[in-house]
């Protein structure tokens, strides 16, 4: 039956039920014709133009199909760049929109059966990063195009010349660990841990004596508050000492009890003063921290003399 002619009710109507896409399994690819149905695509394989096209294609079938597979990754890749840069997206969608195209390359023509052997083919040779999750395969396209490179290393000398010397070191620092332990682990020794720091500082010593300070200025009369405030006891300094209006005028004092006062009632302070032996009060961390270092100086300058 002969073609209908371009412009007839037949044409049209042929054209309306080729109109999208059709089943893969009925398109041959060597001729680049769409059938319909299977029937159809029985008689179009037993056509005389089908038969001398395969008598050509199989003097080289390798090296058409290795033309076809190279066409079929090109065309993939670029609808990737182009569409979808390079972000991470599914792998079938991108493969979906490929196909809109009807005069696309079929996939059955090509070395790969599945997507998935495509897209693993993708992630060896370094044309986009590949990761299987349970929604699927995704794919991320990898720009390794002379401008990207250069853009990167821009953006790379940028990040440098803004990073302040004390992460540059820090990072200097990381290295040269990572370094040292990684000899350290090729070598088969562990490496040797610092002993931890020892805080360095005053400490104030639990055992010394509080020391009482009073504002108030000493007196004959207070002597008695500050022998027991020696001993231990310790009496309101803000306390007035007895009233002289209230004492007694008809009680008169023993003259003797005065007299024997001074030379039997004399304090532990006199007594040390007398003797000579003045009881030196402890000595603060500070204190001791600088006796210690003027030894430390005289025992140096004695070696020196020596020397």
């Amino acid at each position: 039956m002969p073609r209908a002619e371009v412009g007839t009710p037949k044409y049209i109507a042929n054209k309306m039920k080729a109109k999208g896409l059709q089943r893969l399994r009925w398109y041959c690819q060597v001729c680049q014709k769409q059938c319909r149905d299977e029937n159809g695509f029985k008689c179009h394989a037993q056509s005389e133009s089908h038969l001398r096209q395969m008598l050509v294609v199989g003097e080289s079938a390798g090296k058409h199909i290795a033309d076809f597979s190279s066409q079929f990754q090109h065309d993939f890749v670029q609808l990737l760049s182009r569409r979808f840069g390079t972000k991470r997206v599914k792998a079938n969608t991108v493969y979906q929109e490929y196909i809109q195209d009807r005069n696309h390359l079929h996939m059955n023509a090509t070395r790969w059966v599945t997507l998935t052997e495509f897209v693993k083919h993708l992630g060896r040779t370094g044309v986009a990063r590949v990761d299987e999750t349970e929604k699927g395969w995704f794919i991320a396209w990898i720009d390794n195009s002379p401008k990207a490179l250069a853009k990167q290393e821009a953006s790379m000398k940028k990040e440098r010349m803004t990073m302040s010397d004390e992460q540059r070191e820090r990072m200097l620092i990381e290295e040269q660990i990572e370094r040292a332990a990684a000899e350290a682990e090729a070598s088969g020794s562990k490496p040797e841990q610092s002993p931890p720091a020892e805080e360095l500082g005053l400490k104030r010593d639990e055992s010394t004596e509080k020391v009482v300070l009073s504002l108030t200025p000493k007196t004959p009369a207070l002597a008695s508050s500050s022998a027991s405030a020696a001993s231990g006891i310790k009496l309101n300094a803000l306390k007035p000492a007895a009233n002289p209006l209230k004492a007694n005028p008809l009680k008169r004092p023993n003259v003797f009890k005065q007299a024997a006062a001074p030379s039997s009632g004399s304090t532990p302070t006199d007594t040390e003063k007398i003797n000579g032996k003045k009881r030196e009060a402890p000595m603060t961390a500070a204190e001791r921290l600088i006796f210690e270092e003027q030894e430390r100086k005289r025992r140096r300058m004695e070696r020196e003399a020596a020397a």
